[in-house]
């Protein structure tokens, strides 16, 4: 019998892998998301401001249609991303009420549609808020996740007071979401071919694609983009190797394991050359079954910024990868212990 992943630990998928298809009106927002749970996963993580023409203060007509048409395909909302406009324009920032009131619909709209939790940037609430949300957040029973991925680490200085600030709180109502962006051994193949279709010279991809975790490689791409020699047709997707593209290490994640209730277990495309896509998903599994995980593990597809493929294909080979590497692993890590 083929290894599983423990009960305790629960696959989803993120509406935001249909981003594309939801930008295109083809089909109504409520009929993608309901699709997915009908076709993919019966548990899904919900992108309000794609879903929700009321966004960020949701309509309940809006959000009791979404929840009903869920439900009618044994379907429901694992966490919810929330948005905090922090500006009213570019230099009138929002006072902590403010910024409160802004959050407090997104709350009830998740209460209301079925999730557990509300997903926010690490560090963008601050402490102040928080504190303020927590009666809230125990009132409705939601999880407030504080999310960490990409070129962020565990000891970046904009990230270390956020974490602290959790863990100072000892609430298991405001928790971390870690995002496997952060594990990636090597960049996506289709990456790479875009940027060599897009001019990137052949020394720079050179090193992209043989040491991306030597930090020198990460010196040449600042490098070049101050240089002002990055081709404008792909500005936008080189600015991935500063942001969303990580270099971590799974042991780095070790120290914060206690605050995290949740994974985005991110993919850009499936081509799983030298395991680029499967050893992080292994790595994990390893380090959970370690560490006691109990929560969420959502597959988050990013690559339909530069690839056409269906979401639904991609969405579905992903969680059967990602549930056969983690369910390995762990097998292998409880019976260690």
């Amino acid at each position: 019998m083929a290894p599983e992943i423990p009960p305790y630990w629960t696959l989803c998928a993120s509406s935001f892998n249909w981003t594309p298809e939801i930008t295109a009106a083809r089909r109504t927002a409520q009929d993608i998301v309901t699709g997915i749970a009908d076709s993919v996963t019966k548990t899904i993580e919900l992108e309000p401001g794609l879903l929700w023409r009321s966004f960020p203060a949701p309509q309940d007509v809006e959000v009791d249609e979404l929840r009903d048409s869920l439900a009618a395909k044994g379907g429901r909302v694992s966490i919810a991303g929330a948005s905090l406009d922090d500006f009213t324009s570019p230099t009138a920032r929002r006072s902590l009420q403010e910024r409160l009131d802004f959050l407090v619909p997104q709350l009830h709209a998740a209460q209301r549609v079925g999730a557990d939790g509300i997903r926010l940037p690490i560090g963008q609430a601050g402490k102040e808020l928080l504190t303020l949300l927590q009666p809230l957040l125990h009132e409705l029973d939601l999880v407030l996740y504080e999310e960490i991925q990409g070129q962020q680490t565990p000891w970046n200085p904009a990230v270390a007071p956020a974490l602290d600030a959790i863990a100072g709180l000892g609430d298991d109502h405001v928790r971390v979401l870690v995002d496997i962006s952060m594990l990636m051994p090597a960049l996506p193949v289709t990456y790479l071919e875009e940027l060599r279709r897009g001019g990137i010279s052949p020394e720079l991809l050179g090193r992209l694609e043989n040491d991306w975790r030597d930090p020198a490689t990460l010196d040449a791409a600042v490098a070049l983009l101050r240089a002002g020699k990055v081709p404008p047709d792909i500005h936008t997707l080189f600015m991935n190797l500063l942001i969303r593209f990580g270099r971590s290490d799974p042991a780095d994640l070790q120290g914060i394991l206690p605050l995290v209730g949740a994974f985005h277990l991110k993919f850009w495309d499936l081509d799983d050359d030298g395991h680029r896509v499967s050893q992080p998903l292994s790595d994990l599994g390893s380090l959970l079954s370690r560490d006691g995980f109990t929560g969420t593990l959502t597959s988050e597809w990013g690559g339909h910024e530069w690839l056409l493929d269906d979401p639904t294909e991609m969405t579905r080979r992903h969680l059967a990868l990602a549930g056969s590497a983690l369910a390995g692993t762990a097998q292998a890590g409880r019976a260690v212990v």
